[in-house]
């Protein structure tokens, strides 16, 4: 008979084994050793990143700094017009020539690559799509640097995790490690780039994602403080709410920022539906844009580039109305022109930009008919740099956390969530997704519909159908009326060509002419392999 102690420890021992092996059974070690790894890299990239864009701007501003607006000013009005024409004309033929989708990929393709495990995001495609965002950016185009930075945190994951062949699940928690790692590094915010991977890429708050995503974010943060500096982006005053009788006002910004951000996404959308349907060579398509982009830059040089000087300058207070107003609508433009044109950059730091004059303009109006109870314009500045991006984004949580980081502003947590969720609930209501999800929804990936919707919409008839066995050969089709799948049909379309016809097994033809049977789509397999998908999304979003 076992003594106590040695029962207890056996019900321990059986009661911490399964947990271990489960653990070392999905690669658990391996997966937080390479989240290490993934934070290196990633922080590396952002690093050289940013100062990719420093190089290409210094030989036209003569600065590394992000005071563009300055710099500009201060050079010959020639040299404002040209450099983004001829940043445009090297992007152009690099696009042309050296990148195969003849585009810049970015946060769309991260979210892609988590669904779609046949969406590969390369060596090649990653430092190309860098390069041309670098060379965009640094020549002043009007756009933010925090995407092409997430997508080549994503791409060296990526290929790490190919190198070492881990299972999909992991393969794509350590996706989300690389965009945790340049959100993190990129912004100087580890806690925000933990949510922005797990709210807008993995979609989901898996405990075990969780792990290796906060080493990877706590690495690049590491890394990036000790090149960049343990500062935030933007050093603000000490803003505090005035009274909560403002609350009224925090809701109204929080409906006028979600008008400009579905303003802004009506602006994106519609400036590249133009752009796609003018015959102009892709060679020449940045080229213009370049010229558009340097021609409202002779006014209006705070559009140029990321725009962070005119975004601190918002914060601080050291815009009139009047600009503040003007530069919602030109900013606005020249993002759309820039993206339209296919240049490299993302929405993320316009859509701050937007925000912090939307939020600095409401608060210089509010100031004036409530001189007693408004709070600094700043402050205001502040709320609607969140609201604007989270609406845009479609990531209200990860926003709100990131424009605490940036600012130090924790004491408005309050007035902050308010703005945000109100802006967000208006874009939905009105776009009923992100900008993401519209990029995806246009090359007909459908993700906000639930992981049914995406399983058979994305799986092929390819991937449960049965082929000929040995000896046998490819046979016609018996006749038209014969029903048929192709290789290439989705799950979708299979299930229903089952349910129409009652069959249990359909002939998978070719598309040779005429159409030759070159295996089987049987009912039995169909379902499950919608079953094991669905099963399998299922467990991953909630261990």
């Amino acid at each position: 008979m076992l003594s106590p102690l040695r029962r207890g420890a056996a019900l321990i021992g059986n009661w911490i084994a399964p947990n271990l092996r489960d653990c070392t059974g999905s690669r658990q070690p391996t997966i937080w050793l390479t989240a290490i790894g993934v934070g290196v890299t990633a922080a590396i990239g952002a690093i050289i990143f940013r100062l990719a864009i420093s190089a290409f701007q210094i030989p036209w501003l003569g600065t590394a700094s992000e005071h563009i607006a300055t710099a500009a000013r201060a050079a010959p009005w020639w040299m404002v017009l040209l450099a983004p024409a001829v940043g445009g004309l090297i992007v152009g033929l690099t696009l042309e020539y050296l990148i195969p989708g003849k585009r810049v990929e970015v946060v769309a393709d991260v979210i892609e690559a988590r669904a779609l495990p046949s969406h590969q995001l390369t060596m090649r495609i990653g430092l190309g799509s860098a390069f041309v965002s670098a060379l965009s950016l640094g020549t002043g185009a009007s756009a933010g640097r925090e995407g092409p930075v997430v997508h080549l945190g994503a791409t060296l994951a990526a290929a790490l995790t190919r190198a070492l062949h881990l299972p999909a699940a992991a393969r794509r928690t350590l996706l989300g490690c690389g965009v945790a790692a340049a959100i993190s590094a990129s912004f100087n915010a580890p806690i925000a780039g933990v949510l922005f991977a797990h709210e807008v890429i993995l979609g989901h708050f898996a405990p075990t994602a969780f792990v290796p995503i906060v080493i990877s974010s706590t690495v690049a943060a590491v890394i990036s403080r000790w090149w960049f500096g343990d500062f935030p982006a933007f050093v603000v005053p000490h803003y505090q709410v005035t009274t909560y009788w403002e609350v009224p006002a925090f809701a109204l910004l929080g409906l006028t920022c979600g008008l400009v951000a579905i303003i802004f996404q009506f602006s994106l959308v519609g400036t590249d539906w133009v752009a796609r349907r003018m015959p102009i060579p892709l060679v020449l398509r940045p080229v213009l844009g370049g010229f558009a982009i340097g021609a409202i830059a002779l006014v209006f040089p705070e559009i140029l580039g990321v725009g962070y000087e005119a975004t601190d300058q918002a914060l601080n207070h050291a815009l009139p109305l009047t600009m503040l107003l003007a530069l919602i609508v030109v900013k606005t433009a020249a993002t759309s022109i820039t993206l339209a044109s296919r240049f490299g950059g993302g929405i993320f730091s316009p859509s701050l930009y937007l925000g912090a004059m939307t939020g600095g303009a409401f608060g210089l109006i509010a100031a004036s008919v409530f001189p007693d109870m408004a709070s600094s314009h700043g402050l205001y500045a502040i709320l609607g740099m969140g609201a604007v991006a989270g609406a845009v984004l479609g990531a209200p949580i990860s926003t709100t956390l990131i424009v605490f980081e940036l600012t130090g502003g924790y004491a408005l947590s309050i007035a902050l969530l308010l703005t945000v969720s109100i802006a967000n609930g208006f874009n939905r209501a009105i776009h009923g997704r992100s900008f993401f999800h519209w990029q995806l929804e246009s090359r007909g990936l459908f993700l906000a519909e639930g992981a049914h919707r995406r399983i058979v919409r994305n799986v092929r008839v390819s991937d449960f159908m049965r082929p000929l066995g040995d000896g046998e050969t490819p046979f016609p089709v018996d006749s038209e009326e014969t029903p048929t799948l192709k290789t290439e049909d989705i799950l979708e379309i299979a299930l229903r060509r089952f349910d129409e016809t009652g069959q249990p097994r359909i002939a998978v033809a070719s598309r040779t002419d005429p159409p030759m049977v070159v295996g089987w789509a049987h009912q039995i397999d169909a379902l499950d392999r919608f079953a094991k998908e669905l099963v399998e999304a299922n467990v991953e979003e909630h261990r």
